[in-house]
């Protein structure tokens, strides 16, 4: 199964009809028990529970329920607000012993906003008004595993989260429905600051390096062909550049994949690579040329395929 999705809006909807969650920036999971037995699964199915260790742990609390499927989202908090990059550092573990001393050093938490199967009976036929009222009353929580309020007046919490550098808000109808893999006007997501996922067609050394990432050509991939979306250089010194180069120096040279026209200034020096590697950025909207206002880094979406980015639109515009 995969998640249900939201549809991007720029207000917040008003209304008794209508509940106001936190959109956490993390990575949307779907997490199952069976039998005291946790599975953590991506957004593409792929199972990731090696990777996250703490949640089959007893003190999680998830082991205690013989049938439970929840949709939620991972998070690493820091100072009180989640943050991305230990988090993208976390998802594509495989060794057991680095899953472990992870857990201790960046521990994540599940947020959990709905459930989807409760003793062997899906739920996704009922309204989310009575889903919130059975995973309210599952009793779970610990420091790994909570359950965020809902909010009545989204126009509030829109303004609280920006004033506290989260990234936004996520309306829903309470008569909704849970249709799995498909994105609903009936869930709402509503941001403060732009994030997106976007592919790289090509990087570049620093000016008068060669052994020190400097920048990375961004694209949207569509049906037609990958779009350029611009250059970008801001957050890629220290640890994270240099973990980055690897990856990009293992990937095949195809020639420039982008079908739109590259400035030349982005050319020179570039290594042009398949747009295979899934990414997230931070950014301050698109310019008329349709490129990215300032990107940053923000880390590797080793949840997401090139196929997936193009079913689901994760980007913000």
């Amino acid at each position: 199964m995969r998640p249900m999705l939201a549809t991007p809006s720029d207000r917040v909807p008003t209304g008794e009809g209508w509940c106001h969650e936190v959109k956490w920036d993390g990575f949307r999971v779907l997490v199952e028990v069976k039998a005291g037995s946790v599975r953590v699964a991506s957004r593409t199915d792929r199972d990731v529970t090696i990777a996250f260790p703490e949640l089959a742990r007893e003190a999680a609390g998830l082991t205690a329920y013989d049938d439970l499927l929840l949709d939620g989202e991972l998070v690493v908090m820091r100072e009180g607000l989640p943050s991305f990059k230990p988090l993208a550092e976390r998802f594509n573990v495989t060794n057991p012993r680095v899953a472990d001393e992870l857990a201790v050093t960046s521990p994540v938490t599940l947020m959990v906003f709905d459930v989807l199967r409760v003793m062997g009976t899906p739920v996704t036929s009922r309204p989310l008004r009575e889903r919130r009222q059975l995973l309210e009353g599952a009793g779970l929580g610990s420091p790994w595993v909570q359950v965020p309020p809902t909010f009545d007046d989204g126009a509030t919490l829109l303004a609280a989260t920006g004033e506290q550098g989260m990234e936004g808000v996520v309306s829903k109808r309470w008569t909704s429905t849970y249709t799995p893999g498909r994105r609903s006007a009936d869930w709402l997501k509503i941001v403060n600051r732009h994030t997106g996922s976007y592919v790289i067609g090509g990087w570049r050394y620093e000016r008068e390096s060669r052994d020190r990432l400097g920048a990375v050509l961004l694209g949207t991939p569509t049906p037609a062909g990958v779009i350029f979306r611009g250059r970008m250089g801001s957050g890629l010194a220290g640890k994270t550049g240099a973990n980055l180069l690897p990856q990009l120096q293992e990937l095949p040279d195809g020639g420039n994949p982008f079908v739109d026209e590259v400035p030349r200034e982005d050319q020179v020096g570039t290594t042009w690579v398949e747009p295979t590697l899934v990414v997230d950025v931070e950014h301050h909207g698109h310019a008329d040329t349709g490129r990215l206002r300032q990107p940053s880094w923000r880390g590797v979406r080793h949840d997401l395929t090139v196929e997936e980015l193009m079913r689901t639109d994760t980007t913000d515009a």
